[in-house]
């Protein structure tokens, strides 16, 4: 999840997906999106970037 145009987005393999300018919206569907992606056998990571500057 990182910022993306001014709105909080999700970021997978360089494209951006669900713009939202709520974080918990955006956080959200980054969540949905791993949840999904862990029912497919794919391991995956939800990190937030662009808050601070910092990758929590």
């Amino acid at each position: 999840m990182a910022r993306h145009r001014d709105l909080w987005a999700v970021e997978s393999l360089g494209e951006y997906y669900d713009h939202s300018p709520d974080k918990s919206e955006a956080k959200a569907s980054a969540n949905k999106r791993a949840r999904h992606a862990q029912d497919a056998g794919q391991p995956c990571q939800v990190r937030v970037s662009g808050e601070t500057g910092y990758m929590t």
